[in-house]
């Protein structure tokens, strides 16, 4: 798989560093962070590099525990690309016919990877509807209050959301942005959210 591919998967991935506590594993009721979720959804991924637009899509499973995160990739059609472990020791890339990459930390993957570092903050937060803003407070996403930017640069947007009158509504769809992440300009990030 060449980088143009591992980037899906790595996109994924930045957000995996941190690890929270929490209680429930039902992402349908949302009303509190929890460490412990299974979903699906599907990604897309377009940014500018070296003056050309680049576009990826696929589908991803993400299985969180605490302490531990898995992520399966896979491509439009449905098959497979990559699985990605991460755990408070190390985060490992595998991908069918390859050698695993390991390294200690998402960070060190991302850059050996792609050549340059995602950053390892928010897609935990993210798919429950909760970031980290500018100012380093916690920010709890809602129909009414569906803007932030985060304290490492990426504007959010919680675009729809799986109940929107819940109490904490779970999110459905979420647009990331960052102009720009070593030698990638305009990163934009879809994600969506299947149902539980």
């Amino acid at each position: 798989m060449t980088r143009r591919l591992i980037l899906p998967a790595l996109a994924l991935a930045f957000a995996l560093g941190g690890c929270a506590t929490t209680n429930s594993s039902n992402v349908a009721t949302v009303g509190a962070y929890r460490d412990t979720i299974d979903l699906s959804g599907r990604l897309s991924v377009n940014y500018h590099k070296g003056g050309n637009l680049e576009s990826l899509t696929g589908s991803f499973n993400w299985a969180q525990r605490p302490g531990n995160v898995d992520v399966e990739l896979a491509n439009p059609l449905g098959q497979t690309i990559a699985t990605i472990a991460v755990t408070p020791q190390s985060a490992t890339l595998t991908q069918a016919g390859r050698a695993p990459i390991t390294e200690a930390d998402i960070d060190t993957l991302t850059q050996r990877t792609l050549g340059w570092p995602l950053p390892v903050s928010g897609l935990r937060d993210w798919l429950q509807g909760y970031a980290v803003d500018e100012q380093g407070q916690r920010f709890a996403a809602s129909p009414a209050r569906n803007e932030v930017v985060t304290r490492d640069g990426w504007r959010l947007r919680f675009v729809e959301w799986q109940d929107p009158n819940a109490a904490q509504p779970a999110p459905r769809v979420i647009h990331a942005r960052r102009a720009a992440a070593g030698d990638i300009q305009d990163l934009e990030i879809r994600i969506i959210v299947n149902q539980a």
